[in-house]
């Protein structure tokens, strides 16, 4: 498969905190474990031109990942639709974290995306709530995470196809922080973990999951639904 890893790259530029926790980018993180497992993977991000995303790349991307926080209205329009496009044709989708933001998530939803949230060094336990699921392959009963910015219900998305994880947190919320959904002939799987001033995409379970869902993810081979003005496949009877 070949994964494209996107990150909108503001964070490691202006602060230092960031540029120490992933010296690569984050989207430099992910892409080098998903290589370590064996996926082909290129990187993109928003200012690179059409945000490093054209029909070229797009075209060749079997699953997209996807990680955003505070320059959501910079990604263009134009570039959302082909996205949505692509999802709709059967291109995987994992959003990571603030990225539930994100125009192309919320295209997808259809609904706000928004929630609750604090920044408070808080533990976080996320609970694996569909063992048999394969996006949590090699997983235990919960992840802890030591730091993590708080995201709490109520969780504005539609009610997910599949909900794999529960989060609970030090001060006490929870939240749906691992949802699956299919649209179109894609597969779009929410991660919530990830405020980009900890170092969560470095935690091995972590990785482990975001590799099961880009597997997960994978695209169906078929073809298109053939679908407008049918003739029978039958014989029609004429009716008297």
């Amino acid at each position: 498969m070949n994964i494209t890893v996107w990150n909108e790259n503001r964070h490691e530029q202006s602060n230092p905190k960031v540029r120490e926790v992933y010296p690569e980018g984050i989207h430099g993180a992910i892409a080098g474990f998903l290589k370590e497992a064996g996926f082909g993977v290129r990187t993109a991000t928003l200012d690179e031109p059409e945000h490093g995303l054209t029909d070229d790349v797009l075209s060749l991307t079997d699953v997209l990942i996807w990680w955003g926080h505070q320059a959501h209205d910079d990604v263009h329009d134009d570039v959302v639709a082909k996205v949505q496009q692509r999802v709709l044709d059967g291109m995987g989708l994992i959003v990571l974290h603030s990225g539930h933001f994100s125009k192309i998530f919320r295209t997808l939803m259809g609904t706000s995306c928004d929630l609750k949230w604090r920044e408070a060094d808080e533990k976080e336990r996320m609970w694996v709530v569909n063992p048999s699921h394969p996006i949590v392959d090699g997983i235990g009963e919960t992840i802890e995470l030591d730091k993590e910015e708080m995201y709490g219900e109520h969780f504005d998305i539609p009610v997910p196809d599949e909900l794999v994880f529960v989060s609970w947190f030090e001060g006490g919320e929870v939240f749906r922080s691992g949802c699956t959904y299919r649209r179109g002939l894609g597969k779009v799987f929410y991660f919530r973990p990830g405020h980009e001033t900890y170092p969560t995409y470095h935690h091995s379970e972590i990785q482990s999951v975001i590799t099961n869902a880009v597997r997960w993810a994978e695209p169906t081979t078929r073809p298109q639904p053939i679908r407008g003005n049918a003739k029978p496949l039958e014989t029609i009877a004429e009716k008297e």
